[in-house]
């Protein structure tokens, strides 16, 4: 990896981590609520174009210097599983168990589907 691509992939990993607090707070501002939904629209949307830049590149066998600007620098920056974590540890200590458990799968089944389906509409474009 050449210098210049390592200096832009952590302005991409920095541009994530903005792009996520901005969003985070829009969407706290949005819905009163204690349930994670910020964190869950953000590792979701991630993961499904993390999927989709994953399809796009399948054939190549290689990523790009691009993709993996996207990939390991923005998108790591921007999705946050500790966050998700910590915000379903914190439903568990609050005793909302359902909750919390909802918290998890969703995240999990939520995520898993769109990295999915970018993947599979990537592989077609």
């Amino acid at each position: 990896m050449t210098p210049l691509i390592f200096l832009v992939l952590m302005l991409a990993g920095g541009l994530g981590a903005v792009a996520r607090f901005v969003i985070d707070g829009l969407v706290r501002s949005r819905l009163k609520t204690t349930f994670p939904w910020a964190t869950t629209i953000i590792n979701v949307s991630g993961s499904l174009v993390l999927g989709l830049l994953t399809g796009l590149t399948f054939m190549r066998l290689e990523p790009t210097d691009l993709s993996v600007i996207i990939g390991a620098g923005f998108l790591s920056g921007y999705t946050t599983f500790s966050t998700a974590s910590y915000e379903t540890v914190q439903l568990i200590k609050q005793g909302r168990f359902g909750a919390s458990f909802i918290s998890g799968v969703v995240m999990l089944v939520l995520s898993v589907a769109a990295a999915l389906i970018g993947l599979g509409v990537g592989a077609a474009l």
